[in-house]
């Protein structure tokens, strides 16, 4: 074991000193322009201004939580140590610190990418990638890096008897994937609210009304807007992402020890191995990201880095199969059929989101009837891009699993075969850093176009932001089309877990493995419906969170363009900081709720109507709520998209040839911002609870029993 944790151990700091390196090469690059420079300090003072007020309330939460989970689980399991507690807020502690990275690295490049702007678009394209990178591998190293070193201290702490028995069970750091995934929540809501606040704001009083650019200075609600995309797409997905491959680590370990008498310690390690490799893969396959000179569709590059890292990993997983998992080819294959899911469901989610692919463009065309039709021809986009994503997932846990699956077995739930599933999760989550990168890479695009605009740079400029905004949109879209799949493949893991756990808890009195959960009873039926229930009403509570605090920032939009003289004119300044207190204010106001209420009902259905019933509500969560997200974010990316399209000049573009406002680009932008709470606040929101709920059912199943 030692070996392994060592090889764990310095594959983590690789990766932090890796990203380290590539954040110092981005830093070195130019920052343009005084008024560039200037821009740049207002976004990042901003961004850190709310993490840190933000941050205080999440920690005073979990701190809480922590203690109540001492005295009721550690206290009451006969340990003095806070084992559990100290899980948790090392894993609150770690989700904090990644969505901290994604941030900074966020803000400390979307200047440099405008400044390479000004050279060409294969120069801009390098830093906004290289900044995404340094937020891909620190999360992963971060993340591997505290697992390890929590499982490997309660291994110290709490020894197994000596001679060959088995080793630590790792349901024991399942708090680390609990702290995660509730610290991850409130940030991935709490940015969510704030920056689609600002956005939906400042697009409806400046863009629709007022008649003037996106990002233009004279919008009081620009700097809050660009602050949003750093707080919202890199703090909030930066944590959403630790917490996804914290928990389906910890997941696959327990299944692993489930098979120890198989695996052996092999079978508890290699998840985190296997990450390691993915490390290793991915800054690989991060050298054929190389644009040439000439370069004009960014995805191109992109997609050379994700295909070479998805090869590297399938190399690196036939290796780790035959040292660790006894040379087991179901395995092996479980895994390519990971990672080629991972592929596929962001070839998906490209179809229905990028700028010049057909959905978008019928987005696009529908809106020169209207913002009517704009939303419905949106609304069906989003609905029909649910399909194809739930065929393929359905198709890899059942593959996977049969593949697998001792038919011998005599319970209906074979721990082999979703051992199976466990390891095709594995190879999902390999290219994560790959992944993330390409999340980040949005939102300094979309920073960097922000800056441009705002400072008054040449036309040149602008189009090659916009061309990077553009693919920024597509790369976080399909990011939230990974996550959302990834959360698909590890709810169904951390669910077997639970029925694991619940299994051992009982006694044998309750053998779900056995018998599985039989919806025909009455509690379990309830359950489910609750479960379903769920996401729907967590969605409802972020969305109107998004309604209120824009409300409040279309009023004062509205107020400085009626009271300041000469905003419009270009000769006064308009008053940036009532806009960004504002959305701070009523985002860390809204997000607490809905935060709560995902912590709240799995432990009131496991109290008042037992294990199985949760396993119910499990059921129903997972499936609403990752067909609610994959609409909410398509669709959302659909109708974004539509507006960059006529914005490109097609159309119409943004205004007739008489020079009065081109009405088709103004339902665009209705039908852009009606999607925009769904796809960066709701629907990404929605990854985490459909996690969350599975861990907070892990973590409470000894209450259930």
């Amino acid at each position: 074991m030692e070996k392994l944790v060592l090889i764990s151990f310095l594959s983590s700091i690789f990766a932090i000193g890796y990203a380290l390196y590539l954040r110092w090469s981005v830093l070195k690059m130019e920052t343009g322009t005084p008024k560039m420079v200037e821009i740049y300090g207002a976004i990042r003072e901003g961004a850190k201004a709310f993490l840190y007020r933000q941050y205080k309330t999440i920690a005073v939460i979990c701190t809480v939580l922590s203690l109540i989970l001492y005295f009721v689980f550690d206290l009451g399991a006969g340990r003095a140590l806070p084992l559990t507690a100290a899980a948790v807020l090392t894993g609150t502690f770690c989700s904090l610190l990644a969505g901290f990275i994604g941030m900074d690295a966020s803000t400390s490049a979307n200047v440099r990418c405008t400044a390479a702007a000004k050279k060409g678009m294969h120069e801009a394209l390098t830093v906004a990638f290289r900044g995404g990178a340094v937020t891909g591998l620190a999360v992963v190293g971060s993340s591997l890096f505290g697992v390890t070193l929590l499982y490997y201290l309660y291994a110290m702490l709490l020894p197994g008897i000596p001679a060959g028995a088995k080793p630590l069970d790792p349901v024991l750091i399942v708090g680390l994937g609990f702290g995660a995934s509730f610290a991850a929540l409130f940030a991935q809501l709490g940015g969510g609210i704030y920056t689609k606040a600002a956005d939906v704001g400042a697009d409806l009083v400046g863009k629709v009304e007022a008649g003037i650019p996106e990002d233009d200075p004279r919008n009081p609600a620009v700097v809050a807007d660009l602050v949003g995309d750093n707080v919202g797409d890199c703090a909030g997905r930066g944590a959403d992402l630790f917490e996804s491959i914290t928990g389906e680590n910890i997941g696959a370990m327990i299944l692993g020890f489930v098979l120890w008498p198989v695996y052996g310690i092999g079978g508890i390690m290699f998840p985190l191995i296997a990450r390691c490799a993915g490390i290793i893969a991915t800054i690989l396959g991060m050298a054929f990201v190389r644009p040439g000179p000439e370069e004009t569709n960014p995805m191109r590059p992109l997609n050379m880095g994700l295909y070479a890292s998805t090869v590297l990993c399938a190399v690196a997983f036939y290796i780790l199969v035959q040292l660790l998992l006894k040379g087991n080819m179901g395995l092996f294959y479980a895994a390519i059929i990971g990672l080629a899911t991972s592929v596929l469901i962001t070839k998906i989610t490209e179809y229905y989101t990028e700028r010049d692919r057909q959905p978008v463009i019928s987005v696009a065309k529908s809106s020169m009837t209207g913002p009517a039709t704009t939303i419905i021809t949106g609304i069906s986009v989003g609905l029909e891009s649910t399909a194809l994503p739930v065929v393929l997932l359905t198709s890899a846990i059942l593959l996977a699993y049969k593949i697998n699956a001792d038919p011998a077995y005599p319970g209906l739930i074979d721990p082999a075969g979703i051992y199976g599933t466990a390891i095709a999760t594995m190879g999902m989550l390999a290219i994560t850093p790959m992944i993330l990168a390409f999340d980040v890479f949005g939102p300094i695009s979309d920073n960097a176009g922000g800056i441009a605009e705002m400072a008054n740079l040449e036309e040149d400029v602008r189009k090659n932001t916009d061309r990077l905004d553009a693919a920024g949109n597509t790369t976080k879209a399909l990011t939230k089309g990974y996550a959302m799949g990834s959360a698909t493949l590890a709810a169904f893991l951390l669910f077997s877990a639970y029925l694991t756990e619940v299994t051992h808890l009982s006694g044998g009195k309750v053998d779900l493995l056995r018998d599985g959960i039989n919806i025909a009873k009455p509690e379990i039926f309830v359950g489910v419906f609750i479960g379903a229930a769920l996401p729907f009403l967590f969605s409802s509570l972020a969305i109107k969170a998004v309604g209120r605090a824009a409300f409040q920032i279309v009023e004062e939009v509205r107020r400085q363009f009626r009271e300041i003289k000469g905003i419009m004119e270009g000769t006064a300044k308009p008053e940036y900081g009532k806009c960004v207190d504002i959305v701070t204010k009523a985002s860390l106001r809204e997000m607490v709720a809905p935060s709560m209420l995902v912590l709240i009902v799995p432990v009131a259905v496991g109290l008042l109507l037992g294990a199985e019933a949760v396993g119910g509500l499990l059921m129903g969560a997972t499936i609403s709520g990752v067909l609610l997200a994959m609409f909410m974010n398509n669709g959302g990316a659909a109708w974004d998209n539509a507006k960059k399209y006529i914005e490109a000049g097609n159309l119409g573009g943004k205004r007739l040839p008489t020079g009065e406002k081109n009405p088709t680009h103004a339902a665009s932008v209705i039908g852009d911002t009606v999607g925009d709470p769904l796809k960066d606040t709701a629907g990404p929101s929605l990854h985490v609870l459909v996690k969350l709920i599975n861990t907070i059912s892990l973590i409470f199943a000894p209450l259930f029993v």
